[in-house]
């Protein structure tokens, strides 16, 4: 009887392209138990680099417990699971060469989606590497049943345990803003959508990397009532943003009503659209139809030449925390863009990353978030737009 065996891959960058780890488990079909993990720093490379790492070193590992066994590849990568199974084109030329050096191991292994909950154990040994990876160690991790070393979930079974108790108390009653005392001084974040630009008039998609356009007319009047929203709202203690021109000429309008001091951050730049940038969502829909509806149909597909949901939002998680940290207890502004606006609010409460399809932000809206010491975050409005009466009658085109 063929033998049947399971493997679990996935792949991390911190950066995109930046430091990078694959993971991957092979598991026995019929038990489900583990037999082999692996994991690996592989250097500087994009997410989708590293995940095809892991799918090839979960093959690889297959191969050697069994080599006429019949394999499913089950992974969180759309992108991966539908290039491998001939869906879909190979456009980028290091992932064809990764592509084909696992139809090299074997041709005939069966392609499986599953939701990143169920990738869980490909996804800590990632995140293993990577956390070894930051402290400066290089690693390569090879576990193997009868090793006498533990299965991934034993290995962070003591780090799982920490956290559950972190949200055990994160949701106690006596941790639930508005109800306690004890809980410190937040650090509140204004996060306002930068002005209208000649793209968002016009609908275009606008991301890092493509025209840097300055605020149209409406912009600036829009700006200027953001601005004046803010001072009345008592003000900043500093303006974090984007670095983008549309970005920082919102935040000079900020920094003039309020005296507070502007403060680039990279990290809450707009998504990447790559070859999208500048056209319409038809225009997009006539020239590039399968991309478009990958793209919409997960977090995980990029645009051609641009960035995935899912790595916009490691981005901008990383500078979130980032300005949290350097504006401790402050209200800072944060002008930036649609999508990381609606990202650090997904963040803030708890939300899945589809959730972004399902909010709207006028240029200029206002979304309040206070983030506590503890871990606890508040929002308190969400792309309110009433100070824009009177300036775009359309309430953000």
């Amino acid at each position: 009887m063929t033998r049947f065996l399971i493997v679990e891959a996935d792949g991390g960058s911190r950066g995109n392209p930046g430091p990078a780890a694959y993971g991957a488990v092979v598991r026995d079909g019929e038990t489900g138990r583990v037999l082999v993990e692996v994991a690996e720093t592989i250097g500087e490379a994009t997410n989708n680099v590293a995940e095809y790492r892991g799918v090839l070193a979960g093959i690889q590992h297959a191969l050697e417990v069994d080599s006429g066994a019949r394999i499913e590849a089950r992974l969180d990568s759309k992108l991966i699971v539908e290039q491998m199974s001939g869906r879909w084109a190979i456009k980028n030329a290091a992932l064809r060469d990764l592509a084909l050096a696992v139809r090299r191991l074997r041709a005939d292994v069966d392609y499986t989606w599953v939701p990143r909950a169920q990738n869980t154990a490909a996804d800590r040994l990632v995140n293993e590497a990577l956390d070894a990876q930051s402290r400066g160690e290089t690693v390569r991790i090879d576990r193997r049943v009868g090793s006498g070393l533990p299965d991934a979930e034993d290995v962070v079974g003591d780090a799982l345990e920490e956290r559950a108790e972190e949200e055990r108390e994160a949701h106690r009653p006596h941790k639930m803003v508005g109800w306690a005392t004890d809980l410190g001084t937040p650090t509140t974040t204004l996060l306002g959508r930068h002005g209208a630009t000649a793209y968002s008039l016009e609908k275009r998609f606008s991301g890092a990397g493509g025209a840097d356009l300055p605020l149209a007319p409406l912009g600036e009047q829009q700006a200027e009532a953001l601005a004046r929203e803010i001072a009345a709202r008592g003000g900043v203690d500093a303006i974090v943003a984007s670095p983008l021109l549309r970005t920082l000429q919102t935040a000079e309008h900020v920094a003039r009503a309020t005296g507070a001091p502007i403060d680039i951050e990279p990290g809450i730049a707009e998504c990447a659209f790559g070859e999208w940038d500048g056209h319409t969502f038809a225009e997009v829909s006539e020239r590039w139809p399968v991309e478009l509806a990958a793209w919409l149909a997960s977090t995980d597909v990029a645009p051609p030449g641009g960035e995935s949901f899912a790595e916009c939002r490691d981005r901008v998680d990383r500078a979130r925390r980032d300005v949290l940290t350097r504006h401790a207890g402050q209200r800072v502004a944060v002008i930036s863009h649609v999508t990381p606006i609606k990202l650090i609010t997904g963040i803030c409460v708890d939300a899945p990353l589809s959730s972004l399809y399902r909010m709207e932000l006028a240029p200029c809206s206002l979304t309040t978030i206070a983030w506590f010491a503890d871990g606890n975050s508040s929002l308190f409005g969400f792309a309110e737009s009433a100070h824009l009466r009177g300036v775009d009658p359309g309430f953000g085109v």
